[in-house]
């Protein structure tokens, strides 16, 4: 289990080793053929941030080589809003007095022929953690989902392997589990109450999901939660580890800045605002520094960044993004009273999106080409070539 490997770090040890990696390991790092960890530490590092030109072209290459000049869009549906933990950067927290809301089988057929009608194939099935919308909701929402979607990931609560087995063998093709947070002395800070506080238990979980075999695994950390730099450091010690164990299974990586949130208490509506502790050129910094390290694993960007940071980062290594998200339950298909989960800054609509991808020289995938369900139609040989 990682958590054994895990237990053998320490925050503060980590921590101070990133900040003190010089222009010299960073340079290293840069002319590597094959990275480690360490070199990851130095490619996030402080000093790596004269160096970010250079990592931003070695990783739009890298990328090119790899995956060519195509992004893949999904969309996120949010099935509902119930939620039974206390999490202190969540609109769905149980703290929260918000209308709840949770989709019956023609609410989610609505919402299917909303995401069609845009052309999307892919989905993302997005939950509170709640038992309401346990194992059996959710299986019979894949099963209601499959005919209209060719690729089905969820972001909802842990569950156990033979859950995961179960909602594979109905269609699921990929998990999404972001620690949130590896620091796990704070960790119970952001998640006072509910099942969600296990930090062990979730930490867990993608060896769970590597163990039931699941296509694909998602992994992240939220942005602002503590010091990004070691809390991507952890991330990527659990990708590395992932990945040799459960070698089979394909990786992706998100990188969610917090965003504000609306609350209701005591019959008050206001905004809540965070700081992330990160600008825009760490963010940058931190998605090339993941496709130097690692060749092969998906990076993600949601509608979470502004129209402006997604249209010049999509190229420095990403692989997939959103467009036209809603984080609400029923948000695509009718109006609705329930809250979002957070705000989004990029607003276009997927065809605008797409118009600026192609525009910029990519291909649009709307179904899983990682799998072969959809013809790509440039191959990364010509991509290059035209480069």
């Amino acid at each position: 289990m990682f958590q054994t490997l895990f237990e053998k770090y320490s925050w503060e040890e980590t921590k101070e080793s990133i900040y003190s990696k010089t222009g010299e390991d960073v340079c290293r790092a840069l002319k590597a053929g094959k990275r480690d960890l360490e070199d990851f530490k130095a490619l996030i590092s402080p000093a790596a941030v004269p160096f970010l030109e250079d990592m931003a072209r070695l990783s739009h290459e890298l990328t090119v080589k790899r995956f060519g000049k195509t992004i893949q869009m999904y969309a996120p549906l949010y099935l509902s809003n119930e939620c039974q933990n206390i999490c202190t950067y969540c609109a769905f927290s149980l703290d929260n007095a918000i209308k709840r809301k949770t989709l019956n089988d023609a609410e989610l057929i609505r919402e299917a022929g909303a995401l069609k009608a845009w052309g999307y194939d892919h989905v993302l099935l997005v939950t509170g953690e709640s038992s309401l919308v346990g194992t059996d909701y959710l299986k019979h929402a894949i099963e209601v989902l499959r005919p209209y979607f060719s690729h089905i990931t969820i972001e909802v609560q842990p569950l156990e392997e033979y859950e995961y087995k179960s909602l594979a063998d109905a269609g699921l093709s990929a998990v999404l589990v972001y620690q949130e947070t590896y620091n796990e002395d704070n960790y119970k800070t952001h998640h006072p109450k509910g099942k969600k506080s296990n930090f062990k238990y979730r930490l867990d979980t993608p060896d769970r999901l590597g163990a039931a075999r699941v296509h694909k695994i998602g992994l992240g950390v939220l942005i602002g939660l503590e010091d990004w730099r070691t809390d991507s450091f952890f991330c990527a010690l659990h990708l590395n580890y992932l990945e040799k164990r459960y070698w089979e299974t394909k990786y992706s990586i998100s990188f969610p800045r917090l965003r504000p949130i609306e609350t209701e208490k005591k019959g008050q509506h206001s905004k809540k605002e965070f700081n992330t502790f990160m600008s825009d050129r760490e963010l940058v910094q931190l998605i090339c520094a993941f496709r130097i390290f690692n060749r092969e694993v998906e990076l993600s960007l949601s509608t979470r960044e502004s129209e402006k940071f997604r249209n010049h980062v999509m190229k420095l290594g990403i692989t997939s993004m959103s467009a036209g998200s809603k984080t609400n339950p029923g948000g695509y298909a009718a109006e609705t009273e329930s809250l979002e989960q957070f705000e989004i800054s990029d607003e276009r609509s997927p065809a605008q999106v797409e118009a600026m991808l192609r525009a910029s020289g990519y291909d649009v995938v709307w179904k899983d080409w990682d799998r072969g369900l959809s013809v790509v139609t440039k191959t990364n040989d010509e991509t290059l070539a035209n480069k």
